[in-house]
């Protein structure tokens, strides 16, 4: 099986990505999702956690090389990125959501060392806002960063856009066309439910919108 499938059925099967376009999760923003994904539950799955492990491994080997360090970015791409360093040999730091609020009023958490380049680890790619920012918050540290590794994106144009202006290079183990393929081909999905997921992805704005409004008609 191809890598990016295998990786994308195996977060289908325990459940780290869960769909339900019928009756769809409500996001922190109140936008409707047809689409769950919380990969920190890979963690828990040891042969599903040695393939990614592997995965994000050669990733940041083939597409970037061997960096000085590698860092995570809090919370889920903590283990993942801790886990590459370790099976890489390299140092390890991670970067918070935001600066701390006492001690140091540290962001960029461990020792940099001489490290003068590093290659970020993300769990999973939405808008890419708060990757982008950890990335910064590294740049702010004269690190270069030489790109991100990511389990998963949505695939959103504005992440590519974001992304690109950045200067940072992405790299992902899966993407949403990969996973709605497979979870159709695995019959996780009917075709008209995988139609709906296509359909959200396109404007997931407009596609909360009309569930919201159908399900008002409804009552």
């Amino acid at each position: 099986m191809d890598e990016r499938r295998k990786v994308a059925e195996s977060l289908l099967r325990i459940k780290a990505i869960q769909l339900a376009p019928e009756d769809p999760f409500t996001w922190a923003s109140g936008l409707r999702s047809p689409i769950y994904c919380d990969n920190r539950m890979a963690l828990s799955h040891p042969a599903v956690r040695t393939h990614i492990r592997q995965q994000l491994c050669a990733a940041v080997e083939q597409k970037y090389g061997k960096p000085d360090m590698i860092a995570g970015v809090a919370t889920g791409g903590i283990a993942w990125g801790a886990y590459v360093a370790h099976e890489l040999g390299l140092p390890f730091c991670y970067v918070r959501g935001e600066a701390k609020g006492h001690g140091k009023g540290n962001r960029v958490e461990g020792d940099l060392g001489n490290a003068s380049n590093v290659v970020v680890i993300e769990d999973l790619i939405s808008t890419g806002n708060s990757s982008l920012s950890a990335v910064e918050a590294l740049r702010d540290k004269r690190l270069e960063v030489k790109g991100m590794v990511a389990i998963f994106t949505y695939g959103f144009d504005m992440a590519s856009q974001n992304f690109e202006a950045a200067a940072c290079p992405l790299e992902t183990l899966s993407d949403y066309p990969i996973l709605v393929a497979e979870a159709e081909q695995r019959e996780y999905l009917t075709g008209p439910q995988a139609e709906a997921l296509i359909s959200w992805r396109e404007d997931m704005v407009a596609w909360s919108e009309r569930f919201t409004a159908n399900v008002a008609n409804r009552g």
